[in-house]
Order: C-alpha cells, then sequence, then structure tokens
C-alpha cells in the first residue's frame, strides 16, 4: 500500500472516530461513506475558499447556469476519480476490511431531475469546471427529488425518494447568504419627483437557504458550486396561536413556505399544483438573482457593469421569469431607468431551448401570475407592450404575426417567447433541433433576429459516461492509444479507428462487453428475480417515459416477433433480452399505462414455454443515473425512436455509443449528427424524417385505419393490445388511441422498424461485423463529449475563456 494510501486510511478511521464515535470495525456502511465524503469534501475546501476569494476568477466574467433539474447521481466515486484519488481511496479501504463498492452502494443518487434536461446540467457543471469556467450551477434542494418508482401489480407507484439521508453530507448551508423572496400580496405605487416607487405590502415572504454542493473538475484545482435553494419560513411558529390551541395553525405558515422545496414537479393538473410550481419557479430565480447581485454589488459598487460581469444561461423555460425579477432589482432598487435596465438584462441572459413540443414551452394563467407575483406582472405588462409596439413599429408585424409572438396574450404568460424577446442568444441542441426552432416554432422571430439564434449540440460527460463506469473498456482504449489522454481530449477516441478491422481487438471488445452483461444480469436477478441470458442481445430503451419516445412501438414490435415465434417455433432467432426503464410523471395516463403494458408483456412472454430462452421482456423499476451507469456498458442495441421531429437532441444516445452499443433510430435530434459521425452503414436507420412528418401532419391526410388494414401482421399486433394478456389486463384504450389518432405515428413507422429490426438481428449473427461497427461508433462518439459543448457555449455565447487542453 502507497504512502498515499496508508495516510487516507488513518483518515478514514479518523472521522468516524471524530463524527460518528465509531472504529472501521463497528461502523456501518453508512458511516463510512460519510467519512469518505467528508475527506473529499476537505480536498475540495481550498478550492472553494479560493474561488469564494475570487483567487482563480479574478475579474473574469462569471457563468450562472439555472436548471430547475440537476440529476447529480452519487458523487464519491465521481469526485474520487476527477480528484485522482479514487485508486488510493480503494486501496485505504481494502486495508481496512472494506470493499469501496459497497461503500458507494452506500450512497443514495441525488435524484433531482427526472431525465436528459437535470443529466445535462450535471454533465455540463462538470465539464465547466474541468474547463476552468468560473460558473456555478443553481437550482432547488427537493428534499425527495423527484419521487422514487415502485412497480405494483403492473402499475407505478410514486414513493418519496428521501436522498438527503445521504446526500446531505455533500451539502454546505450558509446561513449568512440567505435570501428572501416575496409572493402575493399588492403593489402600492408612489410617485416622487416624476418617478413611480413601487411598495410591496401584505406580502408573505419565504427565506432562502443555500445548500452548496462543491463539484470537482478532472486534472484541476478548479471546484464549482451547484448551489441549492432551500425554503424556510422566517417565522417557525406563530406562539399567538400556538398559546391559544390552535397548534396545527400555529405551524402553518412554515409548512407552506418549506412545501417549495419537497418535491420536483408537483401535479399541476389542479389549481393548488399550478400555484406551487410557479412559487417554485420564482423563488428559484428570485433567491438566485438576489444572490448574484448581493455579491456583486460588494465588489464593483455597481449594477451598471452587471451584463459585464455575469452571464445567465437558463435551462429551459423554467428558469425564465429571471428576466423580470432582475429587472425589479435594477428598477426598484439600483433606480435605473428602463432602457437601462432593459439593456443590462438583454446581455446578460442566454437561453438554451430543449423542446419542440407545444404543451412544454410553458405558459402561465394570467390570474395566477397577477396574484402571485404582483411586481412581477407590472414588469411583465410592460416588457409586452414596448415588445409589441416595437413589432409593429419596426416589424410591421399583422395581428397574427402578433398574436403568435406576444409575451402576454388571451390570458396568457408564455415564457418561451418571453426568453426569445429578452435573452441576447437563444440556442437549439441539435442542429435538426435548432433548424425546426428557426424555420417553425420561432419562425417570426428568427425572421427579425437571426444573429441570436444559434446551435451547440449537447454533450455528455465522457470521463463519467465511459471511463468511470467502463473501466474494461476504458483499459482498451488505453492501451490502444498508447495514453489516457482522451479524458481531456475526446476526439482522440478517433485513434481506434484504424483497429476496426483487427480480429483481436474486436473479441477483446466483446469479451468487455460480456462481462459487463454479466454484472447487469446478476443485479437484474437479486432485484427482480427475473434470471436473463448473458448470452442473449441486450436491446435497451431507457427514459422518461413519454408518448413520443415511443416505447410503445418497441412494443409493438415485440408482440410481434412473439407470435412470429409462437407461428413458427422453430425459427432462427438469436435469443433476445428487452430492457425497459423510465418513469412516467404522476399524472400521465398514457404513459403509465404504457408501463402497465409493458408489464403485461413481460409476465405472458417470460413464463411462455414456447419462446423460454429465445426472448425475454424486464421492466427496470426506479430508473436513475447509478442504474444507468450498470446498463449502459452492457448494452447492445440502443433503442432512440422517438418520432422524427419531436426529440431535441436526446443525450442517452451518446452515452450509449460511448460505451459501445450500436443505435436503432429515427433520423431525430442528435441521431442526425450520430448517422453523419459514423456513417449510415454503422447505424440502423428506420421511419419518416422530419420533414416527411412535418407534411403529412399539415396535409391533415394521415389515416391509422389505413395501415391497420393493409398490414396482416400489424392488424395482429393492435388486436393483441387491445384483448389483453395472460394477466387478464385489457388494453384497448391504447389501441383505440393508436386507431383513431396515432398522433406519433407509430403505425406510419411499423413496418420500416420491424425491417430495420430483421436486418439488425442478421448482422447480430456476424460477430466480428457487429463488434467493428461497435468499435467504429465508440471511436466517433468525442464529438459528442460535453467538453465540446461548453467550450462552444463558452465561445459563442459566453464570451468566456476555457483552459487550454492538455
Amino acid at each position: 500500500m502507497s504512502v498515499v494510501s496508508k495516510k487516507m486510511s488513518e483518515e478514514i478511521a479518523g472521522k468516524l472516530r471524530r463524527h460518528f464515535g465509531r472504529e472501521v470495525k463497528g461502523a456501518s456502511r453508512e458511516q463510512i461513506f460519510k467519512a469518505c465524503a467528508l475527506i473529499i469534501r476537505d480536498r475540495m475546501a481550498a478550492g472553494m475558499i479560493d474561488r469564494k476569494q475570487g483567487k482563480h476568477t479574478g475579474d473574469k466574467r462569471q457563468v450562472h447556469y439555472l436548471s430547475l433539474e440537476f440529476l447529480m447521481g452519487r458523487s464519491l466515486m465521481k469526485n474520487a476519480y476527477n480528484l485522482g484519488i479514487l485508486k488510493e481511496m480503494s486501496e485505504a479501504l481494502t486495508s481496512l476490511g472494506v470493499d469501496i463498492n459497497d461503500i458507494f452502494e452506500a450512497e443514495m443518487d441525488a435524484g433531482l431531475g427526472n431525465g436528459g434536461l437535470g443529466r445535462l446540467a450535471a454533465c455540463y457543471l462538470d465539464s465547466m469546471t474541468t474547463l476552468g469556467i468560473p460558473a456555478t450551477g443553481y437550482s432547488i434542494c427537493y428534499h425527495y427529488g423527484i419521487f422514487r418508482q415502485k412497480i405494483v401489480e403492473g402499475q407505478q407507484m410514486e414513493l418519496p425518494d428521501p436522498w438527503l439521508d445521504t446526500g446531505d453530507i455533500w451539502l454546505i448551508p450558509h446561513m449568512d447568504e440567505a435570501e428572501e423572496v416575496f409572493f402575493g400580496g399588492h403593489i402600492e405605487q408612489i410617485w416622487e419627483d416624476d418617478r413611480m416607487r413601487p411598495v410591496h405590502k401584505d406580502y408573505t415572504s419565504v427565506l432562502a437557504i443555500p445548500m452548496d454542493m462543491p463539484v470537482a473538475g478532472y486534472g484541476t484545482n478548479h471546484i464549482n458550486t451547484l448551489r441549492l435553494w432551500d425554503s424556510k419560513s422566517p417565522t417557525q411558529i406563530d406562539m399567538s396561536l400556538f398559546s391559544r390551541g390552535e397548534y396545527l395553525r400555529a405551524v402553518e405558515q412554515n409548512a407552506l413556505a418549506e412545501v417549495i422545496s419537497k418535491i420536483l414537479y408537483p401535479e399541476d393538473n389542479h389549481f393548488e399544483g399550478k400555484l406551487l410550481r410557479l412559487r417554485q419557479q420564482y423563488f428559484f430565480v428570485s433567491a438566485t438573482i438576489q444572490s448574484i447581485v448581493r455579491k456583486h454589488r460588494a465588489q464593483y459598487g455597481t449594477l451598471r457593469n452587471f451584463h459585464l460581469k455575469h452571464v445567465i444561461q437558463i435551462n429551459d423555460t423554467h428558469p425564465t421569469l429571471v428576466i423580470p425579477e432582475l429587472m425589479r432589482i435594477l428598477l426598484d432598487e439600483e433606480g435605473l431607468d428602463w432602457d437601462e435596465a432593459w439593456s443590462i438584462v438583454t446581455h446578460t441572459v442566454a437561453y438554451t431551448n430543449h423542446t419542440v413540443l407545444a404543451e412544454a414551452l410553458e405558459c402561465w394563467s394570467q390570474p395566477v401570475v397577477e396574484m402571485l407575483l404582483p411586481r412581477i406582472w407590472m414588469i411583465l405588462c410592460e416588457i409586452n407592450n414596448r415588445y409589441l409596439r416595437s413589432l409593429q413599429q419596426d416589424y410591421s408585424c399583422s395581428y397574427e404575426q402578433l398574436a403568435k409572438s406576444a409575451i402576454i396574450w388571451d390570458g396568457e404568460v408564455r415564457m418561451a417567447n418571453l426568453c426569445v424577446c429578452a435573452c441576447f442568444a437563444v440556442n437549439g441542441v441539435s442542429e435538426l433541433h435548432s433548424k425546426i426552432l428557426r424555420e417553425q416554432v420561432f419562425f417570426e422571430a428568427y425572421g427579425r433576429t437571426p444573429d441570436k439564434f444559434c446551435n451547440v449540440t449537447n454533450g455528455v460527460d465522457h470521463r463519467r459516461w465511459l471511463a468511470q463506469i467502463n473501466p474494461g473498456l476504458h483499459e482498451l482504449i488505453r492501451d490502444l492509444t498508447g495514453s489516457e489522454r482522451y479524458l481531456s481530449q475526446p476526439t482522440d477516441l478517433k485513434l481506434l479507428e484504424k483497429h476496426v478491422e483487427d480480429a483481436t481487438v474486436l473479441n477483446r471488445l466483446a469479451d468487455i462487453k460480456r462481462d459487463n452483461k454479466a454484472k447487469l444480469a446478476n443485479y437484474i436477478f437479486n432485484t427482480t428475480g427475473i434470471a436473463v441470458d448473458p448470452e442473449s442481445r441486450f436491446d435497451v430503451q431507457v427514459k422518461r417515459m413519454h408518448e413520443y419516445k415511443r416505447q410503445l412501438l418497441n412494443v409493438m414490435h415485440i408482440i410481434y416477433l412473439y407470435n412470429q415465434l409462437r407461428d413458427n417455433p422453430r425459427m432462427s432467432l438469436t435469443p433476445v433480452t428487452f430492457l425497459f426503464g423510465g418513469k412516467a410523471a404522476s399524472g400521465y395516463y398514457m404513459a403509465k399505462r404504457i408501463i402497465r403494458l409493458i408489464c403485461s408483456l413481460s409476465a405472458q412472454i417470460n413464463t411462455d414455454p414456447l419462446v423460454a430462452g429465445r426472448i425475454k421482456v424486464v421492466y427496470l423499476e426506479n430508473y436513475r443515473v447509478s442504474l444507468a451507469e450498470m446498463l449502459m456498458p452492457a448494452t447492445e442495441l440502443s433503442e432512440q425512436i422517438s418520432t422524427a421531429g419531436k426529440e431535441a437532441s436526446g443525450t442517452g444516445n451518446m452515452k450509449f455509443m460511448l460505451n459501445g452499443a450500436l443505435t436503432i433510430g429515427t433520423l431525430d435530434g442528435a441521431n442526425v449528427e450520430m448517422t453523419e459521425a459514423v456513417g449510415s452503414e454503422n447505424i440502423f436507420l428506420f421511419g419518416l424524417r422530419a420533414a416527411e412528418v412535418e407534411r403529412l401532419v399539415r396535409s391533415n391526410s394521415y389515416e391509422p385505419m389505413q395501415a391497420y388494414n393493409q398490414l396482416p401482421e400489424l392488424k395482429r399486433v393492435i388486436d393483441h393490445i387491445s384483448v389483453g394478456f395472460s394477466d387478464g389486463v385489457v388494453y384497448n384504450d391504447i389501441s383505440s388511441s393508436l386507431l383513431l389518432s396515432d398522433t406519433y405515428l407509430l403505425l406510419a413507422d411499423f413496418d420500416s422498424y420491424v425491417r430495420t429490426q430483421k436486418r439488425l438481428r442478421e448482422t447480430y449473427r456476424k460477430p466480428l461485423e457487429w463488434n467493428a461497427m461497435s468499435l467504429k461508433n465508440i471511436a466517433c462518439a468525442g464529438r459528442f463529449a460535453a467538453d465540446r459543448a461548453i467550450s462552444q457555449y463558452a465561445k459563442h455565447i459566453w464570451n468566456v475563456p476555457v483552459k487550454p487542453e492538455k
């Protein structure tokens, strides 16, 4: 054991004694985990202090990344890896008789997100730190994240996810930096010297307590921070009410404040849910901008240079209220006139759009905004009025164009339109997505201000999503490239291309995949009781449950394949295991029904002796980062089958690609650029293109019944769904939806999908060809690293320098 490892073992033992009163042998896994986390926090403390004192940032422009989701997952392994002490920590724990993998398992995922949006934010924060960009992430300290998914009799149940039981060890509270956020009340307008001074009266206040999570970069001493806001009432208890015996009312105000930071995405199909979501969004952005402004004033004494020293990137529309909130501070607190304040805001805030779905472009009811945020409502009205006047006077917009571009219209406040109006940059997250934003979603705005629109294709943290989670593949890459330089220069993965015809390399790649599959199979058996064959092909679709992502199309193909096997048990078929995972929003009926359908199908197929050993279907409950870290290295086929034109980018597709999975997918989102990178011969494409989908929808000529009547195998699949499965559950609601509307064109793409699945099965029978394609995908995956994406943001949007490559 090295001297460093010996010293670390002594540190671990010391932390256990001082913080938990335990010797190593008497300590629990959770206590040992927390002792290791405290050691890592100590390592990062100097960097945090230097950052706080501006030693590394100095007078540089600061980046503030606002996202309602940060899906951080587990932090112990990640921080130890980035700090370069993972090996020493493993040796230290081994010397103490502890397996480091058991300690990693003791940490609960910080599930502060629901999917790609939150995981992207986490990857970007890692890359910003690694590249030496002074940046802070901001979100809410949700006590229970989104929810822990439990599948009971095929149905999703939502349970609390108390990640803070272990995750609190990473959070450093700063009570002295608490901010106060005001809700409700009314605005009294007082005029002084021909200037209106708004006075907010009868409001309810909530305290925002910052809980800072340090983030280590790879190969650098630079430390950034994720600031999570926890909500508290300024008054914990009303003693007068308590003294009168009104005990519940005495703590009511505290409960109303604390509920803001309890759950991510409360159900909003009722008034109280909508009110809470708006309260969450304003709480988050108001606390954030007040914090940034307070520190800026302390350093510079004025806000007139605010835009020169800060850039605020809003991740989707959830943080959009930062725009009127910054205006409020500049107008009401700093005393600037409207034009100067607006100039500062519009040179500070940039917007990343993540969706083309109309229902996901947030709109708020005018009465709700007016009631909850009276001063913000006044500012929004003024922004809207000035914007509409500008559209009429400067661009001669028609009534129809005004109606589409307005920020407030017909009783709605439109967050996306506010972003397009106020932000100095608007970017999509793939080339196709950005094209759709320009030509469809924001067509009028693009025609007026084309220079503000740009593209930054998403990227993923390749250090975590390859090197850290797939050590066998990392070792192979290191051996083939001669170094670990790809960790800081991901384009070095291209060096693997010269080995795509080397049978020895391809066989070694196959062995690595097989080992990863065996580990996953063991996990599946231990958690579900279902035995899956590691020698079968692992076909995986894991992502947020949504109709446009078309898990249902995957299910339809499995039913088709099942029918084929039932008809012809001697049919030639390499065994295949279909794996699903993902959470449905608690109020999303159809997504929950699709989960139950998958479970019904699984129950029937997995107990049918006629197909035993041929196909198997498994739904993995509670899909999360730590499960993805085990799943992606084991995957051989990645299902990226969304309706073309609906997926903004995707990041799961990139993670699978990094780990050598081949993709079956539509030309949607980043699949387009993945195809450009690897060549169409190394990806399995099917279905309508985005332009074809758009034409079909616009023509209003699509008839799903026509496909149903023309394709006997499709008809058989739909009928099977309608009559149900061996568990007695019928799904005629799903089949009726497909036949009456088929909004996401599953029936239109079914035949192409089935034929492409057949082609890939034939390819899989040729291991060297399949593994050559796999290695080609890995070699071309460096293009999709988060470091590349962040470098583009830094250069083209934020105007901040990055650390030179090593």
